[in-house]
């Protein structure tokens, strides 16, 4: 173990932020680990880690005795006496340094795993650590690395999270080094240790990109009431305030649209719909298939029947239902839309 290998600890502490103490631990375990592989027993070793001259050290401590009947714990007096030992006594213990060379490959392999599935464990460590607290929160992130699967590694303080593919905003293009925004879902401990689930099509990442643009949703003036998202494509966004002197969709649309425009930046393009939030049913639905004109909504249980012009009708229900799909979600009432003349 030479100053290398040191350097080696350091980089790991400096670049994934796991401490060296932490890593010499492991590797202390690793010997001891080998030595069980390579003597039958650990009992009996001993690591001695020097930081200052950088040198880690292995041991094998034996116990003197008259008649060895354990090689890995045991030394004969007779044996040191030829070597010329003159402090030898029964009883006594002695310390031989084992070299590395000594161990055979399972064990050289078990010392290996055993180092390696420390850094996994501290690097679940660290990124727990990371996210802990920040559920339904917006994390900035740098692009580490796409795989060819789609799914993309990120980059977030020390730590790394995957996005995986069905996350990703439909047709969005990442590449290594692009910083983007990402919205954390859920963060648990598990067996297998803890999982953190990030998104960029969850409806929450929408209505934290609007708390950052809107100081009026951020300290509460404006209140967003409900979001539908088809991610990539459209999200409507029902907004309501009890203050008579602000406009809530004026607020999230901003001077010459500039907040709404900024949130569809970071959405790559998807459309936005802001409409007034009503506690009145018709009124809240009729606000919902917007951009569509509405003439009638007689709604009931859950349900309701909307009649709109002839040339107002596929604009209500959009391309392959899309608006009146959103609409239903966001107001949480099932949509039956008809034509004025289907009507009586």
């Amino acid at each position: 173990m030479n100053s290398e290998f040191f350097k080696a600890i350091d980089l790991i502490e400096a670049e994934k932020g796991i401490p060296a103490d932490y890593m010499l631990e492991k590797v202390e375990a690793a010997l001891l680990s080998a030595a069980k592989k390579a003597f039958g027993t650990s009992d009996n070793a001993m690591v001695v880690i020097n930081r200052e001259k950088k040198d880690i050290k292995l041991y094998q401590v034996k116990t003197i005795v008259e008649k060895v009947e354990n090689d890995a714990l045991e030394i004969s007096l007779d044996e040191l006496l030829a070597k010329g030992s003159k402090r030898a006594k029964i009883g006594g213990q002695i310390r031989r340094e084992v070299k590395t060379k000594e161990f055979g490959r399972i064990a050289a392999q078990t010392a290996k795993q055993v180092i390696i599935q420390g850094i996994r464990d501290a690097e679940r460590g660290l990124l727990y650590q990371e996210f802990d607290g920040k559920e339904s929160e917006i994390i900035s992130t740098v692009v580490n690395r796409v795989e060819p699967s789609g799914n993309v590694l990120l980059t977030i303080g020390k730590s790394e999270a995957m996005l995986v593919k069905n996350e990703q905003i439909p047709g969005e293009t990442l590449s290594e080094g692009d910083r983007i925004k990402i919205y954390v879902v859920e963060v648990r401990k598990t067996q297998r240790g803890p999982q953190v689930l990030i998104s960029r099509t969850h409806p929450g990442f929408v209505k934290r990109l609007f708390e950052l643009e809107v100081p009026e949703i951020f300290d509460g003036t404006v209140e967003i009431k409900s979001i539908a998202r088809e991610a990539g494509s459209r999200t409507k966004i029902a907004v309501w305030s009890d203050n008579e002197e602000v406009d809530p969709v004026g607020a999230c649309i901003g001077s010459r649209g500039m907040r709404i425009s900024n949130v569809c930046n970071e959405l790559k393009g998807e459309k936005i719909d802001v409409i007034k939030y009503s506690d009145n049913p018709e009124e809240y639905i009729a606000q919902a298939l917007a951009p569509a004109s509405i003439i009638s909504v007689l709604a009931e249980d859950k349900t309701c029947t909307v009649v709109v012009s002839d040339d107002q009708l596929s604009l209500a229900i959009g391309k392959a239902g899309q608006n009146a799909r959103l609409a239903a979600r966001l107001t949480g009432y099932k949509i039956d839309i008809k034509p004025l003349s289907k009507i009586g």
